[in-house]
C-alpha cells in the first residue's frame, strides 16, 4: 500500500499546489477501489484537502499566513468538468473576479457548460453554479485563454486602459504568453491586439 501511496501523492503533486481532481483523474493509473483507498488515506494524513463531494484539491500553502489558501475555482471547475465529461466556459463576470478586476468579493461563481444545471457547494463558503448553454469559445486549449477573453468581451474595447492591462498581467505566468497568443489568434481583432500587450508583444520589435 505504501508504494501506491507514494506513487498517488507524487501523481498529484505533480500536478501542482491548487490543483483540483476527483477519483476519477486516478483511474488512469489506479483500479476504482485502490483510487477511494488511497484519496481516503492521503485525506486522513493532511496531503490532499477535500473542496467538496468527490472533488479534492493540493491545497496551497501561505508561509505568510500560515494557513492554506482558498481553493482556486478555475481547477475546481474544471475537476467537475473533467469528472462528468463537459465542456465549460467561465462567465464574463467570473473572469472578472479571478483576474481581480472586479472589487466585489463573490460567493458564486458562474460557468457556462454543455451539461445540465448544477449548483455546487465549495468549502461550504463558496459556490460554483454551471448554467446549459451554447459555448462559442469552447476551441480554447488553456483556461487563461477563455480567461482573459471572456474579461476582455464583459468590460468591452472602450473600458479596456493601462490599469487593466497590467492587472491581467499580474495573473498570468510568463510561460504562458506564447500558448496564450497561439491560442486566441482567432479572436476579435481589439481582443487579440489587447492580449498582445498582456502578453508584451511589440510588433515593431
Amino acid at each position: 500500500m505504501s508504494s501506491l501511496y507514494n506513487n498517488a501523492f507524487y501523481f498529484i503533486a505533480g500536478h501542482g499546489r491548487g490543483w483540483a481532481f476527483s477519483a476519477n483523474d486516478l483511474l488512469g493509473k489506479f483500479s476504482r477501489a485502490q483510487a477511494d483507498n488511497l484519496l481516503s488515506e492521503l485525506l486522513k494524513q493532511g496531503k490532499i484537502r477535500r473542496v467538496a463531494r468527490g472533488i479534492y484539491d493540493y491545497p496551497k500553502y501561505s508561509e505568510l499566513l500560515q494557513k492554506e489558501l482558498s481553493p482556486d475555482i478555475e481547477q475546481v471547475s474544471r475537476a467537475y468538468a473533467r469528472k462528468f465529461n463537459w465542456k465549460i466556459e467561465v462567465s464574463g463576470d467570473t473572469a472578472l473576479n479571478i483576474l481581480g478586476l472586479s472589487t466585489q468579493v463573490p460567493g458564486k461563481y458562474i460557468y457556462l457548460s454543455n451539461g445540465p444545471n448544477k449548483s455546487y457547494k465549495i468549502l461550504d463558503s463558496m459556490t460554483i453554479e454551471f448554467k446549459k448553454s451554447s459555448l462559442k469559445n469552447i476551441g480554447f486549449k488553456h483556461k487563461e485563454s477563455s480567461l482573459i477573453v471572456q474579461a476582455l468581451k464583459t468590460l468591452g474595447k472602450d473600458r479596456i486602459d493601462d490599469m487593466v492591462i497590467e492587472t491581467i498581467r499580474k495573473k498570468i505566468e510568463p510561460s504562458k504568453y506564447s500558448k496564450i497568443l497561439n491560442d486566441t489568434k482567432s479572436s476579435t481583432v481589439w481582443i487579440y491586439e489587447t492580449i498582445k500587450k498582456i502578453c508584451k508583444v511589440d510588433d515593431n520589435e
